[in-house]
């Protein structure tokens, strides 16, 4: 008989960003290796079988915690699962798996990334007026006090920490399961030669001037190190051993104050922003080096991207992703996003063509792939939840 394991999710709609579609790779990747899943919404956009949207009764785009609490333990106390595996902080679950890692950290991280004191302290002592945002830190609070709440399953070594330093969480109740993404995936070869060709038209050059192209891809500029990667840049010595450094940035954030400080900085004939692309591994596929400086990231799914497309990489210790490559071998790891020389630094090695392909060729011959597969991440999960039901036969 099939294993049967729900997932919780406050909302079922991939478009919604890394979270949501991490949720929908694992549920494809656990449903692979013969477990029956089921997804359990508050509201959402797909209607296949085995998603239950359980608020959709209730007014508003967004549902409160409370009421999604109430409707879920009405579903479960109707519907047996093995394993009740949630991405928000229940503390009735047998998973808790944090996607963007505790709430408290990211407070912090995303204070620290307007990189002012002042403003600095004002989120912090702000963070509080955001009712939805402490309705889950408070949450995540009881479940970690409760000695019989979830495991945490964390998805890297920085998550870990961050339960172990904010809520003093014994290391019994914790499992550090790498965040995974789908590799192999196909390029569509019109859009590539599409997006290739409005780059270089964007720049004004040719492709025999040996361009080398940084790739950095976030829905939060600020909060990802955009800032830090643009007074970066202009640090960047131009020498005879080194290709032409330009940068593409993606993603769905507002680009004006961030066009402003690349004219600032006189980097601006060297920026394109090409905003919400449809498919990373089109844009992946004609740079050169993926660069995500950021101030928090439990574990990017822009950086393991990257690397199942054999990129060498350039991020921040906090960064969860960078437990998956080895630093100085498939990429670089920077100790903060404030520390401008040495993101300049790393940005200058990876313009010398040798230092690309060196790192490109340990990606391959490592099989980083492999170790950063959604499959792989499934596997351990599936190993989790027989180790949490064998606990129940004891």
């Amino acid at each position: 008989m099939k294993r049967t394991v729900a997932i919780i999710i406050e909302r079922s709609d991939i478009a919604l960003g890394g979270a949501e579609r991490s949720v929908f790779e694992l549920y494809s990747a656990l449903s692979e290796l013969g477990l029956k899943v089921d997804i359990l919404a508050a509201k959402g956009q797909t209607n296949a079988d085995n998603i239950h949207f359980l608020c959709r009764n209730h007014p508003g785009r967004r549902t409160s915690y409370c009421i999604f609490a109430k409707e879920l333990k009405k579903h479960l106390s109707q519907h047996r699962y093995d394993i009740v595996h949630s991405v928000l902080p229940f503390d009735f679950v047998d998973i808790y798996q944090p996607r963007g890692g505790s709430y408290a950290e990211a407070i912090l991280r995303n204070a620290a990334s307007y990189q002012n004191k002042f403003t600095e302290f004002y989120k912090k002592l702000t963070a509080f007026a955001n009712f939805r945002r402490t309705a889950l830190l408070h949450a995540e609070k009881k479940l970690c006090k409760n000695t019989n709440g979830p495991i945490v399953a964390a998805l890297s070594q920085y998550v870990a920490q961050q339960f172990k330093h904010h809520y003093h969480l014994d290391d019994s109740r914790i499992a550090i399961v790498p965040n995974g993404v789908k590799i192999n995936k196909q390029t569509d070869s019109s859009e590539t030669e599409n997006l290739r060709s409005k780059i270089l038209s964007q720049f004004n050059i040719n492709p025999s001037a040996g361009p080398v192209f940084f790739l950095f891809a976030a829905n939060n500029f600020r909060l990802k190190g955009l800032p830090s990667l643009i007074r970066a840049m202009s640090l960047v010595p131009a020498n005879s051993n080194s290709r032409p450094l330009y940068l593409i940035v993606v993603g769905d954030d507002a680009s004006l104050k961030y066009r402003r400080l690349a004219k600032k900085y006189n980097v601006h004939n060297r920026i394109v922003f090409l905003g919400k692309v449809r498919h990373i591994q089109d844009i992946l596929s004609i740079s050169d080096v993926a660069v995500l400086p950021t101030f928090y990231d439990p574990s990017s799914r822009f950086i393991l991207e990257a690397l199942a497309a054999e990129k060498p990489v350039i991020t921040t210790k906090f960064n969860g992703a960078s437990d998956l490559f080895t630093a100085g071998l498939h990429g670089i790891v920077i100790d903060s996003p404030q520390n401008i020389t040495a993101l300049a630094d790393a940005l200058d090695y990876f313009t010398n063509t040798d230092n690309i392909k060196k790192a490109s060729r340990a990606i391959a011959s490592d099989n980083l792939k492999e170790k950063i597969s959604i499959t792989r991440a499934a596997q351990q999960l599936i190993m989790l939840y027989d180790r949490i039901m064998h606990g129940r036969q004891l």
